[in-house]
Order: structure tokens, then C-alpha cells, then sequence
């Protein structure tokens, strides 16, 4: 592995594509893996490191969305997790994180790095062009999913709870009809 991502920034960045793999791959939520035992190559935990992968969680489903915009070929499923997560980060550092200006060519270049640590012999190629695509846009592409998937989310938690409420007035008609017989 690079000494590279032993150092600054780019330990907080493998530190935090460590433990969003982890939630990934345990499939449970950041949170809980952050409460557990959960496991990084070199501690202590960057502030900067927790910071990034709860954002990029927070936004996940935003940043999904982005980078299936952006990567046609490749469905998030067929990614490599490494991949997947790096990029997650990356995207989040990038479009997100308002308050500390790192450049997009930083951001990409630190990827990069990373990618060649923990990756395939591919994935700084991808990466980086993943990442160029992204930075090339002004605006986080894949909105128009984004608000596709919202609405579809949208819908399915009212017809739950349609069902829900044709169950209650189900049930209460029947304990009225049980209550009518019983005088």
C-alpha cells in the first residue's frame, strides 16, 4: 500500500472510504458502525474523515444518482465497492462540502491516489474519469432521477399508508359489526 495515504487529508479520505465500505458491506447504517467496532488501517479517526463519510452518506442517494448519470456503462451494482465508495466520498467533497474550498483537482487527485492503494488495476482510470465528468458539470448532474426516485418514494409511502388506513377502518368496522351483535 502507498505510504501517500498514511498522510494529512488523504488519511482522513482512506479512513472515511474504510468505514463507508464497512457500513456497505455489513449493510448497516454508518451510525452503527461508527458506535461498534469498526476497523481502519491507522488511527486515531481524522475529524475530517468522519465528517466526510457522513455526508457522503447523508447524500448518498443524491450522489448515486449523479454517478449513474455519469457512468452509463457501469451500474452502481456492477462497481467494485471500493470504487463505489470512493466515489461516493469524492462526489460528496466535491458538490457538498460547502465550507472548506479543497479544488476539484485536488479532490480528484487524491481519489486517484487512494484508488491505486485500495483499488483495481482499473479503478484510477475510473476514477479519475468518473470524477473529471462530474467536475466538468456545473451543476451535480442527475437531478432529473434524483426527483424521479423521490416522487417514486414518495408514492409508495402513500399507498402504505392507504393500506394502512383501509386496514384500521377495516378493523373498526368489524369491532362495530362484533359490538352490534353482541347487544
Amino acid at each position: 500500500m502507498s505510504l501517500k495515504v498514511y498522510r494529512g487529508r488523504t488519511l482522513a479520505r482512506s479512513q472515511a472510504l474504510q468505514l463507508l465500505f464497512q457500513a456497505e458491506q455489513l449493510d448497516s447504517p454508518l451510525e452503527e458502525v461508527l458506535n461498534g467496532d469498526f476497523l481502519i488501517s491507522k488511527g486515531p479517526l481524522d475529524p475530517y474523515a468522519l465528517e466526510l463519510c457522513r455526508g457522503a452518506y447523508e447524500h448518498i442517494d443524491r450522489i448515486d444518482c449523479a454517478l449513474r448519470a455519469v457512468s452509463k456503462n457501469w451500474s452502481l451494482e456492477r462497481m467494485p465497492g471500493v470504487d463505489r465508495d470512493l466515489l461516493r466520498i469524492a462526489v460528496y467533497e466535491m458538490r457538498f462540502l460547502t465550507d472548506d474550498e479543497v479544488g476539484d483537482a485536488v479532490v480528484i487527485n487524491e481519489a486517484v491516489e487512494i484508488a491505486k492503494a485500495y483499488g483495481t488495476d482499473d479503478s484510477a482510470s475510473f476514477i479519475n474519469g468518473v470524477l473529471g465528468r462530474i467536475a466538468r458539470e456545473p451543476e451535480l448532474p442527475g437531478q432529473d432521477l434524483y426527483e424521479e426516485l423521490l416522487a417514486e418514494d414518495k408514492a409508495a409511502e402513500e399507498a402504505e399508508l392507504a393500506e394502512a388506513e383501509a386496514k384500521v377502518a377495516a378493523a373498526r368496522a368489524e369491532a362495530a359489526a362484533a359490538a352490534g351483535t353482541e347487544e
